[in-house]
């Protein structure tokens, strides 16, 4: 057992790091090492239970409920208000298009309005369930979504109205309450897309924070997503979608007796469910309790605001529209080029994740602030001032033009796998190796890719990363 522990710990060496608030993307630390020791005990108590079928482990069921109600209790909810536990933000997002578009079998062709910065999951979503997107640009200058556009692009196959709370790329409100009064005054449904935000900014609002009102308490909010695996600091993955009543959430519940077998009944995507990730964070979320969670937002808050007023006086940064939560987007001047900047914050011991310009969003890089940044935020932006002027040093990176213009030409419909992997290899992206130490000039070249191109190439690199190796 030694030998394989130790071999776990072998592989574990080359990620990025979980604690100590130097990863700031796709890991949420609280820097309490005693929240990951209780996670752990209670995975492991839980872990062989199967949540499929919840009269046959009561304990689960328990668990989920105690963690709806508290969910529900965070976010403005009332007597009626029902959730299911998920295996993360995405599953809830699926589901909350799953429900909306089951409950109007009488559309043939149901449509979701998205402000352009709704997370990718709604993609997801109207691809994997046959739903057409309607995507509605947003202000470019606080990149928050428009009421009046919104409006605009409701109509009578409308299903469901999304929001932000906040958005992911620039940790901006949406203006929920103008959203929601007006799909309401359509009959259609609205999710408020609080997976970061809900467990947060309730916090943040009890510390004094001037917020937008954004949950149950609004009219015409019919489902919320939060992520416990994010600022609950639960692990992953578990996250709660919220209905404001049980007739809202029975259709993405799933039935089958067309079958032999038992008759399959699930309120999620999955059939089998693990317990392990429900125990634990049921044990984290009563572990913290509210006097910890209020400590925890405001260690958050603190070096949110110091991230942020340290980002805004380094020259040639500028801090993307108003964030109000815990995301921080900036981008730079065309004196240095800033997939450099996050090569340098790598090579100095932080991940910071670059974001390819998109609409109105240019070219900037992203910051997921939590409580273990608290007490970091010198050595931080010491750290990112010295890599910009490492940067201004370097120069820009510049794909060559014409190897932009050959790019920008390919059709990605008619290529080939093998052509796939040309270009994977001339981008340095081979899969089998990992990723090439800086990755500026890579980011560069696709950063010029039309944005299907760089789909598929990701796509394709994807799969080879998960090729077996014959060693």
């Amino acid at each position: 057992m030694n030998d394989v522990l130790a071999r776990l710990r072998e592989l574990r060496s080359g990620d990025l790091p979980t604690h100590g608030g130097r990863t700031l993307a796709y890991v949420y630390d609280s820097g309490l090492s005693e929240v990951d020791e209780i996670a752990a005990a209670a995975h492991a108590l839980a872990s062989s239970a199967n949540g499929l079928d919840p009269t046959a482990f009561p304990s689960l069921l328990r668990m989920e409920n105690d963690l709806v109600a508290r969910a529900a209790g965070l976010l403005g909810g009332t007597p009626e208000t029902v959730g299911t536990v998920t295996s993360g933000g995405t599953e809830s997002c699926l589901l909350a298009v799953l429900a909306a578009r089951d409950a109007r079998p009488d559309l043939a062709s149901p449509s979701i309005v998205l402000p352009e910065t709704a997370h990718a999951a709604f993609h997801k979503a109207a691809h994997l369930f046959g739903v057409r997107k309607i995507v509605v640009p947003v202000d470019p200058e606080t990149f928050r979504a428009d009421p009046a556009a919104m409006t605009a692009a409701i109509d009578d196959s409308t299903v469901l109205v999304v929001a932000s709370a906040p958005s992911y790329a620039h940790g901006v409100v949406d203006p929920i309450e103008e959203i929601a009064a007006a799909a309401s005054a359509r009959g259609v449904r609205m999710h408020v897309d609080a997976c970061i935000g809900g467990w947060v900014l309730p916090y943040f609002a009890k510390l004094g924070a001037d917020l937008p009102p954004f949950d149950f308490r609004v009219p015409g909010v019919t489902s919320i997503s939060v992520d416990l695996h994010k600022y609950a600091y639960c692990a992953k993955g578990v996250s709660v979608l919220l209905h404001a009543s049980a007739e809202l959430r029975r259709t993405h519940y799933f039935a089958s007796a067309a079958w032999p077998g038992y008759t399959m009944l699930n309120p999620t995507l999955q059939s089998t469910r693990s317990g392990g990730p429900l125990a634990a964070a049921w044990a984290v979320v009563h572990h913290l309790g509210e006097d910890g969670y209020l400590q925890l937002a405001s260690r958050t808050r603190e070096a949110v605001g110091r991230i942020r007023a340290g980002v805004a006086s380094i020259p040639g940064l500028r801090v993307l529209g108003e964030p109000v939560s815990t995301l921080v987007a900036f981008t730079g001047s065309d004196g240095f080029d800033l997939f450099t900047v996050a090569d340098e914050m790598k090579a100095r011991g932080w991940y910071v994740q670059p974001q390819f310009a998109h609409g109105t969003s240019p070219l900037n890089l992203h910051l997921t602030v939590t409580a273990a940044n608290h007490g970091s935020e010198p050595e931080f932006l010491a750290d990112l001032a010295a890599s910009v002027e490492a940067a201004r040093t370097e120069g820009s990176v510049r794909v060559d033009p014409d190897v932009a213009a050959f790019v920008a030409a390919l059709d990605p419909e008619t290529l080939t796998s093998e052509q796939f992997g040309g270009l994977l290899a001339a981008a340095g992206l081979t899969g089998g190796g990992g990723l090439p130490e800086r990755m500026a000039p890579v980011n560069a070249l696709l950063a010029v890719a039309p944005e299907a191109l760089r789909e598929r190439l990701l796509v394709e690199f994807l799969g080879a990363l998960y090729t077996p190796s014959s060693e």
